[in-house]
């Protein structure tokens, strides 16, 4: 294969860190170049100097053998680069057409040729596989048909160099092979591609190759069919993992928690019940309603009816409000979007939902604040410049340890994870995992939501399955296993076994 691609001697610094080392990467035609590494090891950094959206300080990139300045993302396109990131760039109110030709639109005189543009737009879908309208609103499609526009608008400036930041994040099964089908059809056009993903057990179906980067510094590189996953998270980290998940053994105590007849117009949940320093695992197929339940206990969706209990009192949680008064927390699916307030510091961020405690006379005491602040940077081990660091300039690991502090903050007897390591490395999944434990050891009773079975079977106390907003079944630690739950998941009840039936 050809060499498309070469960067040489990357080196790139923000106010406190250095973000990349002396990086040196090579990409080829029609080949998926996998980069691996820690949240915050630089990969993202390295893909946005290539794409123009920052600058290195040092270091050289060649296009074949010609050496090229990338000043901004513009000259990227020309020079035939795209990176499609894990926030889409797209105008939620245009047509599929019009965000794929937005700023370049086919002209007939002064007027837009929206005819042509349709034409050319039906042309690169259906060479896709895509079975999309270029009429369609960018609003109407799932978030699957949405990166399929984005990569749709890549070809559309002749893209040879492509760049997929952590696509399969938010896709079903289904939709991550139509994904996979695509990236085939493009090798096959010569299409070079990095693919920056935390899921390493699926690099084995597009992978040629896959380089680490670890601490802003190049690792090495791997043919994938010669290197083992083992071996590719110890070159992440830097040690060796013996587990994947913390050896423990939790000491639970009375019911702390219980929801009774929860139900709106997508959940129907008669009983849930979690003890002081248990860790109940909700698990189900896309679409069967354990996030709306979730958001229904907290308080943040509507119900018809619902009864909450807090170590054996009933209380009132008609609202956000009312569930952190209570003592309930909940650390959302999406951090970037529900969880944080990424323009504003790290301090501000943990002390958001403390605010009340805080303040005397209407203002806020700043020394306080700004120990609270201290206090959970260095329990939980926050990697950041300073308590003054903007949380969009963190990882994702850290980025969830904030979140978490926030909560900490309240006197905290209930706390639902949705997702909990959704979207960080297998480093940093770890130290979340062994957070969770310290949480239950302090009584917290723990409900964890997660599409990801192994990450159930491996903390959970006991699984919860729901299905079309029901729960189907209920498995203790000692019987759950990955074909039990996805049985359970799909609505089949199996009469011969000691499953428990749910609501």
């Amino acid at each position: 294969m050809a060499e498309l691609l070469r960067m040489e001697h990357i080196s790139k610094s923000f106010p406190g860190v250095k973000a990349l080392s002396d990086v040196s990467l090579t990409l080829n035609e029609g080949e998926v170049h996998a980069l691996c590494g820690e949240n915050g090891a630089g990969k993202s950094t390295l893909m946005k100097v290539l794409s123009g959206v920052y600058h290195a300080e040092e270091g050289e990139i060649f296009i074949g053998e010609e050496q090229v300045t990338i000043e901004n993302t513009k000259k990227a396109q020309e020079l035939g680069i795209s990176i499609i990131f894990q926030e889409f760039n797209l105008c939620s109110q245009l047509s599929v057409a019009d965000n794929i030709w937005l700023d370049r639109q086919a002209k007939r005189g002064p007027f837009v040729d929206d005819r042509k543009m349709y034409q050319e737009t039906q042309a690169i879908l259906e060479d896709l596989g895509l079975h999309i309208s270029p009429k369609a609103l960018v609003r109407s499609l799932s978030v699957a048909e949405q990166q399929m526009v984005e990569i749709a608008k890549a070809i559309s400036f002749h893209s040879k160099i492509l760049v997929l930041d952590e696509p399969t994040a938010a896709l079903t099964e289904s939709e991550i092979d139509r994904l996979f089908a695509i990236i085939h059809k493009l090798k096959e056009k010569g299409v070079g591609m990095f693919y920056i993903s935390h899921r390493l057990e699926e690099l084995a179906r597009i992978t040629d190759r896959v380089s680490v980067i670890r601490d802003g510094q190049y690792i090495g590189t791997r043919n994938y069919a010669d290197v083992t996953i083992d071996e590719l998270v110890q070159m992440m980290v830097g040690r060796e993992l013996t587990a994947k998940f913390p050896a423990y053994e939790r000491k639970l105590g009375p019911v702390r928690f219980e929801a009774r007849n929860v139900k709106n117009s997508k959940v129907n949940v008669k009983e849930i019940q979690v003890r002081a320093g248990e860790i109940v695992g909700l698990a189900g197929l896309m679409g069967a309603g354990r996030t709306e339940l979730a958001r229904a206990i907290f308080g943040a969706d509507r119900t018809e009816s619902k009864e909450i209990f807090i170590d054996g009192k009933q209380v009132p949680v008609h609202s956000i409000q009312a569930a952190i008064k209570n003592g309930v927390g909940y650390i959302t699916e999406d951090r970037k979007r529900d969880g944080l307030a990424l323009n504003m510091t790290v301090e501000r961020n943990i002390n958001l939902a403390h605010i009340p405690e805080l303040c005397r006379a209407g203002l806020i005491n700043d020394v306080q604040a700004r120990d609270n602040a201290r206090q959970y940077i260095e329990s939980l081990r926050i990697k950041t410049p300073s308590m003054k660091q903007t949380v969009q300039n963190l990882s994702g690991g850290n980025q969830q340890k904030i979140v978490l502090a926030k909560w900490l903050c309240n006197d905290i007897k209930v706390l639902i994870f949705d997702e909990p390591t959704r979207g960080i490395d297998v480093g940093a999944k770890y130290e979340v995992y062994e957070l969770m434990n310290r949480l239950s050891d302090n009584g917290v009773a723990i409900i964890m939501i997660s599409s990801e079975l192994p990450e159930v079977l491996g903390m959970s106390d006991r699984v919860l399955v729901m299905h079309e907003g029901r729960i189907t079944g209920e498995l203790d630690r000692e019987e759950a296993t990955q074909e039990k739950i996805l049985r359970l998941a799909a609505g089949i009840r199996d009469n011969d076994s000691d499953m428990r039936k749910g609501a």
